[in-house]
């Protein structure tokens, strides 16, 4: 890694449950992100509850993985709220339960570029042996377009749109 930890913008409000990333939801991934060459990374480590065959790691979490990674690095970009559009994941080799892997995605993507945009992730072993690849495209919303699928109060939409804001002048 090249850089300290990422606080992502949406852990400004108590009850954010997000599968990827909340270090709040017991039964989700609670990613931890860290500036990284030009992205951003995460290390890995899974236990058998993520288990598909037995000793493997389930594709689905991989790709949740690489979904995640990407979305953050374009809104730390932007400043702006984005959705997948598409996703594509190739999976070079499995996933072992119990070993070592980071996660690390990049975009050219810049704030004040105009959607949609597009990023890519990888993850890599202990010994840095490519396993997987993805690539996804990303729709960037309006506040108010993300309202109308976001639950969140007045107060909470203000608190994330200043943390956007914060997040994309320091990225």
């Amino acid at each position: 890694m090249t850089g300290g930890p990422i606080e992502v913008p949406w852990n400004v409000l108590s009850d954010y449950r997000c599968f990827g990333c909340s270090p709040r939801n017991e039964h989700g991934l609670r990613l931890r992100f860290e500036r990284a060459e030009d992205g951003i990374a995460c290390r890995l480590r899974f236990d058998r509850s993520f288990e598909s065959y037995p000793g493997m790691v389930h594709g689905g979490v991989i790709t949740t993985v690489c979904d995640e990674i990407m979305g953050k690095l374009l809104v730390l970009r932007t400043g702006v709220i984005v959705l997948t559009t598409t996703l594509r994941t190739r999976f070079v080799s499995s996933l072992a339960v119990g070993q070592d892997y980071r996660c690390v995605a990049g975009t050219h993507v810049r704030a004040g570029d105009e959607g949609p945009y597009r990023a890519w992730a990888e993850v890599h072993g202990a010994d840095g042996t490519l396993a997987v690849t993805a690539a996804g495209q990303y729709q960037p919303v309006t506040a108010e377009q993300a309202r109308e699928r976001i639950t969140m109060t007045d107060a909470e939409a203000q608190l994330v749109a200043g943390a956007l804001a914060l997040a994309s002048s320091e990225y």
